[in-house]
């Protein structure tokens, strides 16, 4: 009793901010799901919510770039750069015709991401959804995430059907289409 009558609640020092809460939020959500249903379908529901947000992301950076579609690099660029805007640190490995590899040293979720795989839904749908919609096709494959506890990510995002993206593990997307 007599620590409440020293220190005021206001000023006490503890971790509570929008970013942590939400961040904390997002993370016992999916961990909720991921006990309830299992990883397969914990996965499914966030990356419906992906999806719509993919869409949302997509729609805002064509019209700040007064742009009806995005070109590949473009894509590239965009996909960079969102994940920069919400404290993820994305970079590109490599770029070209068929694909784009990222990798990533830092998520945006933090150390939320910890044995929370399927918030990594949200960058594949994310994306997925942009890439296929301005470019007509990707299949995003997470290789590497640190929600897997590897030390950096490994996001590749296949433009064409090709052997390499056929024979590699992750979702499909179709401009127009929800993924497969």
């Amino acid at each position: 009793m007599t620590n409440y009558l020293n220190h005021s609640v206001s000023s006490l020092n503890l971790p509570f901010e929008r970013d942590i809460f939400l961040r904390t939020l997002i993370r016992e959500l999916s961990g909720t799901l991921q006990d309830v249903v299992g990883l397969e379908e914990a996965s499914g529901f966030i990356s419906v919510v992906g999806e719509r947000m993919g869409r949302q992301i997509n729609q805002d950076y064509k019209s700040a770039l007064e742009v009806s579609n995005l070109s590949r690099k473009q894509v590239a660029d965009v996909l960079v750069d969102l994940k920069k805007r919400i404290q993820g640190d994305f970079y590109m490995i490599e770029e070209d015709d068929e694909k784009i590899v990222f990798g990533n040293r830092i998520c945006p979720f933090a150390e939320k991401v910890l044995n929370r795989p399927a918030m990594c839904m949200m960058t594949s749908n994310v994306f997925g959804t942009i890439a296929a919609n301005n470019l007509g096709y990707a299949k995003v494959e997470l290789q590497d995430t640190i929600a897997q506890g590897a030390s950096e990510c490994r996001v590749i995002v296949y433009l064409k059907l090709t052997q390499e993206a056929e024979d590699a593990e992750g979702r499909e997307y179709f401009k127009g289409l929800e993924s497969i």
